[in-house]
């Protein structure tokens, strides 16, 4: 599925003879909301069955296949994003199913160059898969059988962000393993041997499996929360629409502005570009982090303008922001609608030399100069995009959207401190 921002945009002109209610822009927002979960889970869910395969009966063609599905999930769910940010139940748990970075020496082994220790990390190396038992704060946990309930237990492990050991990007490590090649072409090489008892390349392979399939099973069981979550009786939906309408406008422009700004541009986007560090990358054992972020500004255009494109070719639309913004102030409109198309043609730039030229972690490379400057004009369109939405936040006249900044953007020097 491709995201169609021509469509979106030639869909204004059908209800603007109406007012577009703040109640009703809200109840389009929350039907998108549980579209993009429903969709993440369904993805989500053939992954399990292509982790299940492939753990059944390893082969190459059974990792491609798993490889492909995870993939696949990232699309609905990367487009949930907007969510995130000014709705407390979502913020809250994203963690769970799309923490990074991770120190993947917490799930398993590791190349000799990721050293054997950390200064800020104790669980650093602690390989969960080559261990029955790990040591907690001079407690011993109990791994001898890798469950859900197991992993869960690990997750930011000593209150460790970087031991992420659960969500999408735990699965893509074990599915790819590292991606060694630094700014150098290639994803990660893992090979589908480490699965494989009769075969196994990487030791522990049975355990490896279990993991695996413990990690896509409690994904699944993550995503069923947050679909509920967005039912006509979920809470996000109840703490949403029960509430001050003009609450929830605010909550709905502080997705879009902080997930724009500080989230994406500043802390996925210029952070590596001013490190050229190929580690500050979403997707990073995929080498995918160009359709991450494709997907991501999908997502908030659409929440601006009301419409999201299922992955079974439905649609679902309604009142928009963009409908009201329009009523308040047209030319403010135009403005709002010329930066999330310029945005939206330096994401698409990106991703096409994604998959014809180099992989994003080489366009972030140091000395790379048209590598850096497609990167630089996404950044540049979310900032601009930014700064409207502020002003149409004025013209709205909404207190309280706060967005969120970020030191990449906001004080460059303290990144190399």
């Amino acid at each position: 599925m491709k995201f169609s921002f021509a469509v979106a945009l030639a869909g204004l002109g059908i209800s603007t003879a109406h007012a577009a209610e703040p109640s009703a822009i809200l109840d389009t927002y929350a039907d998108i909301a549980l579209a993009g979960y429903e969709d993440s889970l369904e993805t989500a869910r053939s992954l399990q069955s292509a982790v299940e395969a492939l753990v059944a009966e390893p082969s190459e063609e059974a990792l491609t296949a798993a490889r492909e599905a995870w993939l696949a999930s990232r699309v609905p769910y990367q487009q949930t994003e907007a969510y995130r940010f000014g709705n407390a139940i979502v913020d809250e748990w994203e963690g769970k199913v799309n923490a990074w970075p991770l120190d993947e020496g917490l799930i398993d082994y590791v190349d000799a160059s990721y050293g054997t220790e950390s200064d800020v990390n104790a669980f650093y190396t602690v390989n969960v898969i080559a261990n029955d038992h790990v040591s907690v704060g001079g407690e011993t946990v109990d791994v001898s059988e890798i469950t859900p309930a197991v992993i869960q237990s690990l997750h930011e492990l000593g209150g460790i962000e970087a031991n992420v050991a659960t969500g999408y990007h735990a699965v893509e490590f074990l599915l790819w393993g590292q991606d060694l090649n630094g700014t150098g072409p290639g994803a990660g090489e893992r090979p589908y041997t480490d699965f494989d008892p009769e075969d196994c390349t990487g030791g522990h392979c049975e355990r490896r499996a279990q993991y695996l399939t413990a990690a896509a099973s409690l994904l699944v069981s993550d995503l069923e929360e947050m679909v509920a979550n967005w039912q006509e009786d979920g809470a996000a939906r109840k703490a949403l629409t029960d509430d001050d309408p003009n609450a929830g406008l605010t909550a709905i422009l502080t997705g879009l502005g902080s997930l724009s700004y500080g989230e994406l541009a500043g802390e996925r986007m210029k952070l590596g570009l001013l490190l050229n560090d190929p580690e500050e990358e979403h997707d990073c054992f995929s080498d995918n982090t160009h359709n991450s972020h494709y997907y991501d500004i999908a997502g908030i255009n659409n929440v601006y303008f009301g419409r999201y494109e299922r992955t079974n070719g439905k649609t679902v639309e309604g009142p928009s922001l963009a409908e009201l913004v329009r009523q308040r102030d047209p030319a403010l409109a135009d403005e709002v609608e010329a930066k999330l198309t310029a945005t939206f043609a330096a994401a698409e730039a990106l991703k096409k030399r994604a998959e014809t030229t180099e992989a994003y972690d080489q366009m972030i490379g140091e000395g790379n100069d048209e590598g850096n400057a497609a990167v630089q004009a996404v950044i540049d369109g979310l900032v601009g995009q930014t700064r409207s939405l502020e002003r149409a936040i004025a013209a709205l006249d909404l207190s309280g959207v706060t967005i969120e900044g970020s030191d990449s953007l906001d004080n460059p020097d303290a990144v190399f401190q």
